[in-house]
């Protein structure tokens, strides 16, 4: 592994490094959007410790699925 990652180029290195987070940051952002919560929480994992944290914060939320009353349905998949 090692002596592919110093065969590349730096431009190289950052390309792959690019992609990934890029990745990284728009399948959170679908996440978040998904659980009822502003896509934009995503960029608090782009500092160290704060990542930890904001983590932490967004599985003891509360969840708009799980606090709904027993006998409200769910949205419809093109509604949520």
């Amino acid at each position: 592994m090692s002596a592919f990652v110093n065969g590349l180029e730096p431009w190289q290195y950052y390309l792959i490094i690019s992609l990934v987070l890029t990745y990284t940051m728009v399948a959170g952002g679908w996440v978040l959007a998904k659980a009822g919560r502003s896509p934009l929480w995503i960029l608090l994992l782009l500092f160290p410790y704060v990542n930890i944290l904001a983590i932490w914060v967004f599985a003891y939320m509360r969840w708009p699925f799980v606090d709904r009353p027993a006998g409200q349905p769910a949205l419809p998949a093109d509604e949520g």
